[in-house]
């Protein structure tokens, strides 16, 4: 005859105990690791403790193991940190997690979190959070940008109305920089007469597949395409460089060189040497001709 030691009870057939079992307030049971548990709250317990169990003890949700749905379903309807596997009651629970214990990753006024220090740092430097007060100073154009490394950008994709584009302010750089604090003496000479030479591919560049680059045999649909690449600063010299002694990384563009002192990688920015010759250098962009 079966028996219930802890309800102290007998039964006349195991069917009888079997839903003894399932009717009784002393009987919980996890079906799948076949326990049985003295209150509900033993057995909830069991369930978040368990890796056996994916649950939300917050929905009274199970899911199953062998994919990510519990992550998914925290991530769509709760209040989830992802780098600490921390539900929070709220979002301003989340949010004050976040400004404790992510500040180099997360921004607080937009309430976003960031993969890296780096990318938060570009985020902040971005038109988001800075003003578009750098005006470009050729008339009938009248663009603003958040920095100087936009506006030369501008001006070097050869879309301001003054006609000014990459090649003009290498030619402009290379004119004024004269004790060459960002350009490299040694490869000007070699860049010098092939940065002012024009590369144009014709219909011989089609390989029977596509337009190929002899130059680098990266091959596009369209020859306007290879004339948009030849056009870019990939095949050209770098010329560039960054001013301080402990880093003096190259680059292609002026405008790349401006992203790299305002991301203030190397610290070549807390240089006032640095920081009068870039002064200099961008209060007489106004000067460039044609």
């Amino acid at each position: 005859m079966p028996d219930c030691d802890r309800c102290d009870r007998y039964f006349n057939s195991w069917s009888a105990f079997d839903q003894h079992i399932r009717d009784s307030n002393n009987h919980w049971v996890c079906e799948d690791c076949h326990i049985d548990f003295g209150s509900w709250l033993g057995r909830k317990e069991h369930y978040v403790q368990s890796p056996d169990h994916d649950y939300c003890q917050y929905c009274d949700l199970h899911f199953d193991t062998s994919s990510d749905g519990l992550q998914s379903h925290y991530e769509d309807e709760h209040a989830y940190c992802r780098s600490c596997h921390r539900v929070f009651k709220n979002d301003v629970g989340l949010h004050e997690h976040n400004r404790q214990k992510h500040a180099g990753v997360y921004c607080v006024s937009c309430r976003r979190s960031f993969q890296s220090p780096s990318s938060l740092h570009s985020h902040l430097n971005s038109s988001v959070h800075r003003p578009k007060d750098t005006i470009c100073p050729f008339s009938g154009c009248g663009m603003a940008f958040i920095n100087n490394s936009a506006l030369i950008l501008h001006l070097e994709s050869g879309s301001c109305q003054s006609g000014v584009n990459r090649r003009t302010v290498d030619n402009w750089v290379r004119t004024n920089d004269h004790s060459h604090m960002i350009t490299n003496p040694a490869r000007l000479i070699t860049a010098g007469e092939r940065g002012n030479v024009q590369l144009l591919a014709t219909e011989q560049t089609w390989n029977g597949r596509a337009f190929e680059c002899v130059l680098c045999h990266t091959q596009f649909r369209a020859l306007i395409d290879l004339n948009r690449h030849l056009a870019s600063p990939r095949h050209q010299e770098k010329v560039y460089r960054c001013p301080l002694n402990t880093c003096q990384t190259h680059f292609v563009s002026l405008s790349g060189l401006c992203q790299h002192i305002e991301s203030e990688r190397c610290g070549v920015t807390k240089f006032r040497v640095v920081q009068d010759a870039m002064n200099n250098l961008f209060s007489g962009v106004a000067r460039i001709t044609m």
